[in-house]
């Protein structure tokens, strides 16, 4: 919006004087300068808006009143700080602010459209699934399979959309994979659309089995981010794609600025909800942020360099997986259910292990980190 305020001010106006006076607002032009300003604007409106939020959460008894896995898991810690009472739908904070920030200052085109409404559209899902854990004071929450559906068919949709596209077909026929420079499969949009769907229903759910311990989930988030931040940049720029050879999407510097909104908005709630948290996102934070970050990676054609990029997203899906799995090969096989971790999600399995919070977020920071460096490398090392 201030973009396309700012060239209608610079083209309305014929007198020399004021050409002259309004000549700054050219920087607008510049995806450097609006993502500073989404990543400002968004955090400034997370500060001031979250004490604001977490009252009403508070108000309307929007709050978890029943023992999660992380206290069922913890140490002694937990008796210093329960959970209990915490509100939860953060997320809503999020994904309000992410969304007028992206607004204001992204220059809008197909991808930051898609982008938006997907993250709308997983919000509202992660709502409804907050929604019924609160009214049934349980953590079942809505049914897998419907949440899988929703995250499925949204994924298609997108897959779809972007084959149909003449501007975007090639991020879904063609398969691009880290550490090579050309594509290594074209022509395949059944290939394509399989990878789309896994890489937006698999970091959609990703992040939210990791949004089990206080600060941990934003965090990683942040740090994905930040990775997804430079790529986005680099492949909306035709001299620096061409550099270092990754695939030129038009109109992918624009969620350069979405990216930015998102660490803004990510780092003011993280002040609420590092340990001891005063909020948690919920599945209405986790579900559309990992959803998001899933579409980013589709939409500059990079799916799998999110794998690399969110690792530690990726060991705790797989935690579950395996988890569930064996324990359901093992019981059918010997009649008694057996595990692989003490529990799952990871992050709980060293819970068990006599990890406090703090120190499993800490290091599992570190971890998140150590593959974004690994992520980044991908570019130069084709």
């Amino acid at each position: 919006m201030l973009y396309y305020l700012s060239q209608w001010m610079l083209e309305a106006t014929n007198d020399p004087e004021w050409v002259d006076r309004l000549s700054v607002l050219r920087v607008f032009r510049y995806i450097t300068v609006r993502s500073a300003g989404a990543a400002i604007t968004a955090l400034f409106l997370s500060l001031w808006l979250g004490p604001k939020v977490i009252r009403w959460l508070k108000k309307v008894k929007f709050g978890q009143d029943y023992d999660d896995k992380a206290q069922v898991a913890g140490t002694k810690e937990v008796e210093v700080f329960s959970k209990r009472g915490t509100p939860t739908m953060g997320g809503i904070l999020i994904v309000a602010v992410v969304d007028l920030s992206a607004l204001l200052w992204c220059q809008w085109n197909e991808l930051v459209m898609l982008t938006l409404i997907s993250l709308l559209v997983l919000a509202a899902l992660g709502f409804y699934d907050d929604y019924k854990k609160i009214t049934e004071q349980s953590s079942a929450g809505a049914k897998a399979n419907v949440k899988l559906w929703v995250q499925a068919v949204l994924a298609v949709f997108i897959g779809v959309y972007l084959w149909r596209s003449p501007e975007t077909k090639e991020l879904v026929t063609s398969v691009m994979v880290p550490f090579v420079k050309h594509p290594v499969l074209t022509g395949a949009p059944l290939a394509g659309l399989v990878i789309t769907a896994g890489a937006i229903v698999g970091s959609s759910n990703a992040v939210n089995f990791t949004d089990g311990l206080d600060g941990l989930a934003i965090g990683c988030t942040l740090i994905v981010t930040l990775v997804f931040l430079v790529f986005t940049y680099i492949a909306g720029n035709v001299i620096y794609a061409g550099y270092l050879q990754v695939p030129h999407v038009p109109g992918a510097g624009e969620l350069t600025v979405f990216c930015a909104a998102i660490l803004g908005s990510g780092l003011g709630f993280l002040w609420f909800n590092c340990h001891p948290a005063q909020v948690f996102m919920g599945d209405t934070g986790s579900l559309a942020l990992g959803g998001v970050l899933g579409i980013i990676a589709v939409l500059i054609h990079q799916p799998f360099v999110l794998v690399i990029a969110g690792g530690v997203f990726v060991a705790e899906g797989m935690s579950v997986v395996i988890q569930t799995s064996w324990f359901k090969y093992t019981r059918k096989r010997f009649g008694e259910g057996r595990r692989v971790f003490r529990m799952a999600p990871l992050h709980h399995h060293f819970q068990k292990l006599g990890w406090y919070e703090s120190q499993i977020v800490a290091r599992f920071y570190i971890l998140c980190i150590l593959c974004a460096v690994a992520a980044l490398a991908t570019m130069k090392l084709r």
